[in-house]
């Protein structure tokens, strides 16, 4: 078996930025284990398989690790491809039938916009133990249907985190999203583990900002917000909050293409 496959550093305006996706565009649907396989193989955040189906196309992502429900990079990395390889026109909006419902994209200029289910907080206390394995004081914490969400009292505090991955790993979520009130150019930064899920800290993470819109939403007054996840490689965001919907934009750069050829 010879199939493209292709690394996208999405949430990027240039190469080595942002969060990395591998994309298989597939002709038709392929064994789950052999994409499980490719997943761990590539050994990134997210691998997305993506084959036609009815008026778009079914999208699947996994973790080295586990298929997970929602992933907003490499949805954004599909479209990317989907439209710089030549399987949609310019101006079409791309259709992915997915675990979490009907997703879309849409060009708008250099920039990628995601329409994807906004996420909620639940007020709840932190879980025992997290402030501990995170090593800093939550200001406030709720539950998405995720995630858990932490606030830190600054910016800077959210940027200098260095938490225990082993002990972050034994909390009952998909992840921690961290997050802060941003202090320059952004309207908040935040920082995302996953630790659980075969991830200990994902570069740029678009589901997280399915939590992160609403919330900040809430707290800044305003439905339209710029967010920068200040990872290592980093990545900025923009998001509007809009009922149950959430629509973020990134930019995407095309990085590596190859062949798996088993």
């Amino acid at each position: 078996m010879r199939q493209s496959i292709i690394q996208v550093d999405a949430f990027a305006d240039r190469p080595f930025a942002g969060n990395p996706a591998a994309v298989c565009i597939l002709a038709a649907p392929v064994d789950e284990r052999w994409m499980r396989d490719v997943a761990a193989e590539m050994n990134l955040s997210e691998t997305a398989f993506l084959h036609p189906e009815d008026d778009g196309w079914r999208l699947r992502w996994f973790t080295p690790e586990v298929e997970v429900e929602l992933c907003g990079h490499a949805t954004l990395a599909s479209a990317h491809v989907l439209w710089e390889d030549g399987h949609l026109v310019a101006d079409a909006t791309a259709r992915f039938h997915t675990r979490s419902g009907m997703l879309t994209a849409r060009r708008a200029e250099e920039w990628i916009e995601l329409d994807f289910p906004a996420k909620p907080l639940l007020d709840v206390p932190a879980p025992e133990g997290l402030a501990e394995a995170l090593g800093a004081a939550p200001v406030h914490a709720g539950r998405s249907h995720f995630d858990v969400l932490v606030e830190l009292a600054s910016e800077a505090e959210v940027r200098a985190l260095k938490p225990d991955l082993g002990r972050l790993a034994a909390v009952d979520a998909r992840g921690v999203i961290v997050t802060a009130r941003g202090s320059g150019e952004h309207d908040f930064v935040s920082r995302f583990f996953a630790p659980r899920v075969g991830v200990p800290e994902d570069p740029v993470t678009g589901s997280a900002h399915c939590a992160l819109a609403p919330y900040w939403a809430a707290r800044l007054g305003r439905a339209e917000m710029t967010g920068f996840q200040a990872s290592r490689r980093g990545g900025t965001v923009r998001v509007r909050h809009d009922g149950d919907r959430v629509h973020l934009a990134g930019r995407a750069v095309t990085v590596v293409r190859g062949e798996v050829l088993v």
